[in-house]
């Protein structure tokens, strides 16, 4: 930990052609050095040997370490937190995630440019609090700030350190609020306050290094020692931050919670800045101080459908109107899995339907079975094949151990006789099975509003073929929209694989009915290396009222088309992806 220390008082050293001036001969015979000459133009910056009333305390090593440090850090929270908060609305895709990560890096650059330029122009003391706290501000407040900045060239800019970091942390406090009240009651306006609660903290927040750094520069000398270890410092804070917010934050704290009290930190920083700099503003203070429980407040009245904010996802239980015994559980606004806590034979969405039709069309009658299950949502297969096909043996593999917890504590799903679920990445737990050890895989795992991505390439799949037995099956649930780009590459990828691929859908989506314009949704595809009798599985399709039809071979290629296969080297999942809808206008 570097020391504090006030800057040197001492007069700046002479240049070097100056330091041992000529020496010349007088009328007296005495020896006395020339009169020395200055050459340098303009008056070298020395500090005051008396400083006026009015001059403010410098910024020490500690303090410009802890500064540094800190801004840093809070840039990589608001980023992490934001895509939690942008998860249930736009979903937690590549795009989604790239978006946040982009106005991120937007964001450090603005503030990184403005702030180094705004510390060459005025004293830097001004203006760092403001940057600090301004933090998730209006970039139009960013702005203002660098433009104030410009024209306050005749007043001493630490005045405004303080205030600028109350004011960050204001709005760092309103975000939760502001993007869920912009979602609910203005989706328009979303991605807008989405971007503006994202750019306006990176930015100010990464002024701070530049502007600390200006105020260290004491000597010429120590620039690089200076910048070096402020870089340093900042980087640390950022590794720091995404790490303290990965690992430990979003798993234990609720978002707005976190949120919430990063905001308040920054206001108390604000408050201990204007302390230090002798900027004593009771007024400000208190302002701050209610505007701060003002933003607690609206993050608990703000609209928001989470029951429980787990590592992945936000996740809440609705009980069926219809049904006493029936519950929903949605992830990220989106309907993952019903449950029948009287009945777990009961599968009320169609996709589900299919998966038993398969499992009936491809298995005898009450057989037992080794499965495996990619994702695990509210465990509602498992629970059907083990109260089907009595002595069944489920393996599943849930990456999110908060949804596992739900499923014990409301759903009484995990603790079923015969089902075994490990919270652990699907690919992982495909690969420390062994070879020919399962009856059936099913792929029902999602991020967001898409399959994983490592889980659709001909890499996963080869690993889901050698852990098949030879008569094995793999069914997978897919979803997709419009062009169905990414169903056909995913099923393309199956072929390259898999003897026989038979996909179930919508007779539009699936090519069967070609007057129809694919709508998309749901559609489950069967591989394996044996066959599987289509009049059969279209038989129990219809039995369980699905109102889909299948297509293999021939008709199947016509529907893949040219669709490219997929690889751990290429596969563009989210690219691919059409997660809507279209609107039909109907």
């Amino acid at each position: 930990m570097l020391a504090d220390h006030l800057p040197s008082r001492r007069s700046a050293p002479l240049p070097l052609a100056l330091a041992h001036p000529p020496f010349s001969v007088v009328v007296r015979r005495r020896w006395r050095p020339a009169a020395r000459i200055e050459t340098v133009t303009g008056t070298p910056p020395v500090p005051d040997e008396h400083p006026s009333p009015q001059t403010l305390p410098e910024v020490g090593a500690r303090t410009a370490t802890v500064l540094v440090f800190t801004s840093s850090a809070a840039v990589l929270v608001v980023e992490i937190t934001a895509l939690r908060l942008l998860a249930p609305y736009l979903g937690l895709t590549l795009e989604t995630s790239t978006l946040v990560i982009g106005i991120a890096l937007a964001a450090i650059a603005l503030g990184s440019w403005a702030g180094g330029r705004l510390a060459d122009r005025d004293d830097p003391r001004r203006w760092l609090g403001s940057t600090l706290v301004i933090g998730i501000a209006l970039a139009a407040i960013a702005l203002g700030s660098w433009a104030g900045g410009r024209l306050a060239d005749r007043d001493d800019p630490r005045r405004w350190l303080g205030t600028s970091l109350g004011v960050s942390g204001v709005v760092v406090a309103f975000t939760p609020s502001a993007v869920r009240a912009a979602a609910e009651w203005a989706p328009a306006t979303l991605l807008l306050v989405a971007t503006l609660t994202i750019l306006a903290p990176g930015a100010l927040l990464s002024a701070v290094t530049p502007m600390v750094t200006k105020l260290r520069l004491i000597k010429l000398a120590q620039t690089g020692t200076v910048v070096g270890q402020l870089s340093g410092v900042g980087t640390m804070g950022a590794i720091a931050g995404t790490v303290l917010t990965g690992f430990v934050l979003v798993s234990r704290i609720p978002v707005s919670v976190i949120l919430i009290g990063l905001g308040s930190i920054l206001v108390l920083g604000g408050i201990v800045v204007q302390w230090r700099m002798r900027r004593r503003n009771t007024v400000s203070a208190t302002v701050l101080t209610l505007t701060t429980v003002g933003a607690g407040l609206a993050g608990y009245l703000a609209p928001g459908g989470c029951d429980v904010e787990t590592k992945y996802h936000c996740a809440q239980v609705i009980a069926d109107p219809e049904r006493d015994s029936g519950r929903i559980l949605m992830l990220d606004g989106a309907r993952h899995s019903y449950i029948d806590l009287q009945d777990p034979a009961l599968l009320q969405f169609t996709y589900v339907r299919a998966f038993a039709s398969v499992v009936d069309a491809s298995f005898p009658s009450e057989k037992a079975l080794e499965a495996y299950h990619l994702g695990g949502g509210g465990l509602t297969f498992p629970r059907y094949l083990a109260a089907t096909r009595p002595g069944t043996r489920n393996v599943v593999s849930e990456i999110d151990g908060g949804v596992v917890r739900i499923d014990r504590d409301k759903l009484g799903s995990a603790s079923n006789a015969g089902t075994q679920v490990r919270v652990e990445d699907g690919r992982l737990g495909l690969a420390r099975l062994d070879d020919d050890s399962r009856d059936l895989i099913v792929g029902d795992a999602f991020g967001g509003v898409s399959v994983p991505w490592h889980l659709t390439t001909v890499e996963a799949l080869t690993d889901v073929r050698r852990v098949l037995k030879d008569d094995g099956m793999y069914i997978a649930n897919l979803i997709d929209y419009g062009e169905l780009a990414f169903a056909r590459a995913e099923v393309s990828t199956l072929t390259e694989i898999f003897d026989h691929v038979i996909v179930a859908a919508e007779a539009g989506d699936v090519g069967v009915d070609t007057a129809a314009t694919p709508d998309g949704g749901n559609l489950v595809v069967l591989a394996s290396d044996r066959p599987v009798d289509p009049d059969t599985l279209q038989r129990v399709l219809n039995t369980r009222k699905t109102g889909w039809t299948i297509t293999a071979g021939k008709e199947l290629s016509r529907w893949i088309g040219d669709a490219r296969v997929l690889t751990d080297d290429y596969a563009p999942v989210d690219q691919l992806l059409d997660p809507y809808r279209r609107q039909t206008g109907e």
